[in-house]
């Protein structure tokens, strides 16, 4: 399977209710049931973000008899670690210039 643009697992990010999933399925395998059970959202809904996240490979899916179950997939996360880092840096250096700043105009 290709890898989706990078701006495709920002979109999914986008959503708290995704964001939720994802943090939920830190722990492990999870069956869709259960992981639906912790939002207050519909089955059905929970189903279309869990598809969102399969689709950008966030998440595995694996069927288990009648039921299915989801599996984080951390590896597209690392290009927006990667994208996030330039402005971790950005802003300690900014940060960096104000408290010399401050320390030489006190």
């Amino acid at each position: 399977m290709a890898r989706p643009p990078t701006s495709d697992v920002f979109r999914a990010l986008a959503d708290p209710t995704r964001r939720g999933l994802l943090t939920s399925l830190m722990q492990g395998e999870v069956a869709v049931g259960r992981l639906a059970a912790s939002f207050d959202v519909s089955l059905p809904a929970i189903s279309q973000h869990l598809r969102v996240l399969r689709e950008v490979g966030l998440v595995t899916e694996q069927r288990v008899g009648r039921e299915r179950r989801y599996r984080l997939e951390p590896a597209p996360l690392r290009e927006v670690v990667n994208w996030l880092a330039h402005f971790e840096m950005f802003w300690n250096h900014k940060l960096d210039r104000l408290g010399q700043h401050l320390k030489d105009h006190p």
